[in-house]
């Protein structure tokens, strides 16, 4: 284990925490406590997520623990996040939108473990970055608009519920097309396979009918007279 293996682990070990912030009765329901405090441990985890990356590359710490467990925490923190929010703040995050976000998570899981078994690999496209930055946005301003439709933070103004609708609308149109865009790079990469594995078949097929006509001559046999 090493350094940014450590932070990957810190990440999935916030999700049971933050799970519990959202749905306990712990803190003041008139305060904002809660909503505060589920907000920042959610930023917090999320700037961990590029940490470890970067300590990684920069360390050259890559290994393949850090390889399994930094996608592996990433799922586990948004399918953990929508879940809750779907019962913390439906009226911004309903279930059919929280199965669309984490559905595009298992089908991009998958794909990338065939692709494993196969022998290549599927790599993050810029789109799908992209959608992890507006994951963070939708997430934190959906957890912060269950107590302030509007935030007044030393006379600048939020509009906390526009921003959570409007991001989490742009989450599930991203979570659609870049699941398209997954399946899309997997799709060539299998055709191209199966391309190269058929064009060999048939190759072989050849040098080893070539072959067969070869042979009688090779040993002295002589083709019939007509």
């Amino acid at each position: 284990m090493n350094l940014p293996n450590y932070i990957t682990l810190s990440r999935i070990f916030t999700i049971p925490v933050l799970i519990w912030i959202l749905s306990s009765k712990f803190f003041s329901q008139q305060t904002g406590e809660k909503e505060v405090v589920a907000a920042s441990l959610f930023l917090l985890a999320s700037i961990t997520d590029a940490l470890d990356g970067y300590l990684a590359r920069r360390r050259g710490q890559v290994s393949t623990v850090g390889m399994l467990l930094d996608p592996l925490a990433d799922k586990l923190m948004i399918t953990a996040a929508f879940v809750t929010l779907v019962q913390f703040n439906p009226r911004i995050v309903p279930a059919w939108m929280a199965v669309i976000i984490i559905g595009r998570e298992f089908l991009v899981s998958g794909l990338r473990s065939i692709a494993a078994q196969q022998g290549f690999t599927i790599e993050a496209s810029e789109l799908g970055k992209f959608k992890m930055v507006v994951q963070i946005i939708s997430v934190t301003a959906a957890i912060v608009d269950a107590r302030w439709a509007v935030w007044n933070m030393h006379g600048f103004i939020f509009p906390v519920e526009l921003i959570a609708r409007v991001s989490i609308w742009f989450m599930v149109a991203l979570s659609l097309i870049s699941a398209v865009d997954y399946f899309v790079a997997f799709w060539k990469k299998i055709d191209r396979r199966v391309r190269r594995r058929r064009a060999f078949v048939l190759s072989r097929r050849k040098r080893n009918l070539l072959a067969a006509e070869i042979t009688p001559l090779r040993t002295g046999d002589r083709p019939p007279d007509h």
